[in-house]
């Protein structure tokens, strides 16, 4: 009996039922294995002037990792909640809270990678060290621009285990190659890896204003009785129209709850100005 087989002919079915499709996400994303591998940043679809994308992120707040709405230029009241903690007189378990409120920013950078070029181009996603490192190269004058489908350069990205971080994460550090070459000899797969790459800020669900809201609530103040899943609700776009929401927040009562601060940041009359974005 053929194994694999008869999974996917159980996932096949699982999705029917559901009426859900699952995503199969290595398709969309490229994770880097231990040991070196090779592979070329190609130019973005998107973005003619700049292979990267940064977006911001929250994670821990619910058992799913959120997208910030000021990705979007939306208000976020996770973002606003932690500058009202900073306002005023200093107070450190605000300023500890607020630290811990900070949207992570994650980097994507479309790529091809070598071996796995009929896989197309998928989506590599990292952090400010490796930033870091690829946009040291990307200025380098001797280097050049690696993402050239004609003259540019492959990268090396090498990865070590928990083993050698000490850590329970990977760590990967990236080598540009000496040869400058071609992203590929064949014409019609550059105009096609150049054409079709998933997007990255529409690859996550947008949650709303008060989505987020009320997840912030409930991480503030896990007693509080949850009234349905976030996550499992369908995705909804922003109502820019909507209008902005008030608040204040006395950071001066330092006996106040958590959620006691949640509830004064969003029901006061005081009206916030726009976030930076």
């Amino acid at each position: 009996m053929d194994i694999n087989s008869i999974k996917q002919k159980l996932d096949a079915l699982q999705s029917k039922s559901t009426g859900t499709q699952k995503t199969d996400y290595s398709t969309i994303f490229w994770r880097p294995t231990v040991g070196k591998q090779q592979i070329r940043i190609v130019p973005s679809a998107f973005n003619s002037k700049n292979p990267f994308t940064e977006l911001k992120f929250y994670y821990g707040i619910t058992n799913k990792v959120m997208i910030s709405p000021l990705n979007f230029s939306d208000k976020d009241p996770i973002a606003l909640f932690a500058q009202k903690l900073r306002e005023g007189e200093y107070n450190k378990e605000n300023y500890v809270l607020a630290k811990k409120l900070d949207p992570k920013t994650r980097v994507f950078a479309p790529v091809i990678v070598r071996g796995e070029e009929d896989k197309g181009v998928r989506l590599w996603q990292f952090g400010k060290l490796v930033y870091e490192e690829l946009l040291s190269l990307a200025v380098d004058e001797e280097i050049g621009d690696y993402t050239d489908v004609s003259s540019g350069r492959d990268l090396t990205v090498e990865t070590v285990g928990p083993e050698s971080t000490g850590t329970q994460y990977n760590k990967s550090s990236v080598r540009v190659r000496l040869k400058t070459t071609p992203l590929s000899s064949d014409a019609s797969k550059v105009e096609t890896w150049l054409k079709d790459q998933p997007e990255p800020i529409k690859l996550f669900k947008r949650f709303t204003f008060d989505e987020m809201k009320s997840a912030l609530e409930k991480w503030l103040s896990p007693e509080v009785e949850e009234e349905g899943s976030i996550s499992s609700e369908p995705a909804e776009d922003f109502d820019n129209d909507k209008p902005a929401s008030k608040f204040s927040l006395d950071t001066s009562n330092v006996k106040a709850t958590k959620a006691d601060k949640f509830d004064a940041l969003f029901d006061n009359d005081k009206e916030v100005d726009d976030l930076p974005f």
